[in-house]
């Protein structure tokens, strides 16, 4: 597998209370199987689906640390990808740390306050599913300063905005990378539907066979519909809550 273009989400991972809960509910919703956590991993499990490397889940460190997924954006400098953070007006969280010959890392904030990580890969390229059931498919920057957040990712990572998309629309803004036509993700402003005590942040979306099996397979499972399915030129979104809390994007086959 070849590295993925500057800017692309690379990988994602959740933090779980309990892990192995998450892997019965992950494994039955998006049919992924689960390495064994190596030894020195802290317990990172790596998920597949079909045998190619789909996303990952790793145990949350203490009560102060969040119940959540997370999502990051290749590159091939990660000392400059930090410079531009901080030159843009970030804020770094993690330091580029390298995990071993896997790649080096880094965790940033945006200057509105979305969490997100930067990858430079190594052994570990990132996804290796494409958009098939069960693969990474989407991400959302939900954000109440879309102004900051466009120019802050443009200077990063080099978003550009799509405004003639057909899934444009008022506050929903498309974003490709440069000299590419397919659309990597969208921003969307947060409005009053929001709790004013919600952050900025990002939504990882996987694809599914059917939403309303995958709806009854979630809640069958202990989970929660967030955001009860609805039509998008994408085909049908949803919001799930897994059966410990962390939120995540499902869009269903059109």
């Amino acid at each position: 597998m070849t590295a993925l273009a500057d800017g692309a989400p690379c990988w994602a991972d959740v933090m779980l209370p309990d892990p192995e809960a998450g892997k019965r509910f992950y494994g039955d919703l998006l049919g992924w199987t689960f390495s064994e956590g190596a030894a020195g991993s802290g317990g990172y499990t790596q998920a597949f689906r079909n045998g190619r490397k789909a996303a990952g889940l790793m145990p949350r460190q203490d009560e102060a640390s969040p119940t959540a997924w997370g999502l990051y954006f290749a590159t091939g400098d990660i000392k400059r990808t930090e410079a531009r953070i901080r030159e843009a007006g970030g804020r770094i969280l993690t330091a580029p740390t390298e995990v071993g010959a896997l790649g080096t890392m880094l965790t940033a904030v945006d200057p509105a306050g979305a969490v997100f990580g930067a990858w430079q890969a190594g052994e570990h390229r990132g996804f290796e599913t494409g958009p098939e059931p069960g693969g990474y498919i989407w991400t959302v920057l939900h954000t109440r300063d879309t102004e900051t957040a466009d120019a802050f990712y443009a200077e990063v990572f080099g978003f550009q905005g799509v405004p003639g998309s057909p899934m444009a629309r008022p506050g929903f803004l498309p974003w490709r990378l440069p000299g590419q036509t397919r659309e990597i993700g969208c921003r969307i402003a947060m409005d009053a539907t929001f709790p004013p005590e919600q952050p900025a942040h990002f939504l990882v979306c996987f694809l599914v066979d059917g939403m309303d099996a995958a709806a009854r397979t979630a809640t069958g499972l202990g989970g929660s519909i967030v955001v009860r399915p609805q039509q998008t030129p994408g085909g049908p979104f949803a919001v799930f809550s897994d059966n410990q809390g962390a939120t995540f994007g499902v869009i269903g086959l059109k």
